[in-house]
């Protein structure tokens, strides 16, 4: 059975973020998929500083939550990265997640992120879909140096208040429909 791990980089539970990511997640699991949800506002993730140790196969000397994290990214079939546009960009929490990936750079663990399924959740509050385009790409060009396969993104523009994506069926019913693909594309039944 696959296992889908679903980052939430939101601060704000049951907001908009959490509910597409859970909705992507519960389309995954409609396919044989198992999930298990990261909600990074709970967790200690502190800021890579670039000290290179993992490069050379080490543990991160971190003493936070990621080293926690790393077994679990690495036992997963596919990861569902949710955050919501702040400034043009991801959250603090998801960006200092992100940057800690670096520990996938050495060889000894790049096999364990090489040509795993990914997928972009990204709601916000102004309704042009170009307001998410740095953030997009950043992540593109993050996959794509890690190897991972992008199986799809999902932008919510113009929800604001906390869970009000809900009422917007069309973008609940795409989340619902990336999590289905995502789920045999990472291995599922």
């Amino acid at each position: 059975m696959s296992k889908i791990l679903g980052v939430m980089g939101s601060p704000r539970r049951n907001g908009n973020t959490q509910v597409l990511v859970e909705q992507v997640l519960a389309g995954a699991m409609a396919r044989g998929a198992s999930s298990q949800t990261l909600l990074l506002g709970d967790l200690s993730i502190r800021e890579c500083d670039g000290c290179h140790v993992c490069w050379a196969g080490k543990p991160c000397p971190k003493n936070d939550d990621m080293n926690e994290i790393y077994p679990r990214i690495a036992e997963s079939s596919a990861i569902v990265f949710g955050t919501p546009v702040y400034w043009y960009g991801p959250t603090a929490l998801m960006k200092a997640f992100v940057d800690r990936l670096v520990y996938f750079n050495c060889p000894e663990n790049r096999n364990l992120v090489r040509r795993k399924a990914a997928a972009l959740v990204v709601p916000f509050e102004e309704q042009d879909a170009q307001t998410a385009s740095l953030l997009v790409a950043m992540f593109e060009r993050s996959f794509g140096y890690l190897e991972m396969e992008l199986v799809g993104t999902l932008l919510a523009p113009g929800v604001t208040k906390p869970g009000e994506v809900r009422q917007r069926q069309d973008v609940m019913a795409h989340a619902r429909r990336l999590g289905e693909e995502l789920g045999p594309r990472a291995g599922g039944a």
